[in-house]
């Protein structure tokens, strides 16, 4: 597909949306926003360490779900993991996804420090 998981720049990262993809790229947790938004912020995790930045450098994230009125399910997830950073946030609906499973995708942005490993405009790609 040609895209990249995050891409770092200097301080700025930006990690694409994520979907609830477990390792086998078959759709975690059928049917469970909560689960779900786990499984997308795990996968953000991974992807922002693989360039150096972690969960306490993210300054934004937006959670898109094909049902708003289950903000609530995502929310309890993001603030598991962001209770202590407090990123701002917004909650959007869409009318779907590629995969009709899926109930939740996240996009995240962090600005992290500088660090002597990681090479400016590195990159995991999908």
């Amino acid at each position: 597909m040609g895209f990249s998981r995050a891409v770092r720049a200097g301080a700025h990262v930006a990690v694409a949306g994520t979907a609830p993809l477990g390792d086998d790229g078959t759709t975690v947790g059928h049917g469970d926003v909560h689960a779900q938004t786990v499984r997308c912020l795990d996968i953000a995790e991974a992807a922002l360490a693989a360039v150096g930045a972690s969960l306490d450098d993210v300054v934004r994230t937006r959670i898109m779900l094909t049902d708003i009125t289950t903000w609530r399910e995502a929310a309890r997830a993001h603030g598991e993991r962001f209770a202590a950073v407090r990123p701002v946030t917004n909650f959007v609906e869409v009318s779907r996804f590629i995969d009709p499973d899926w109930l939740v995708e996240i996009e995240v942005d962090a600005i992290a420090e500088q660090d002597a490993d990681a090479d400016e405009g590195e990159d995991e790609d999908e």
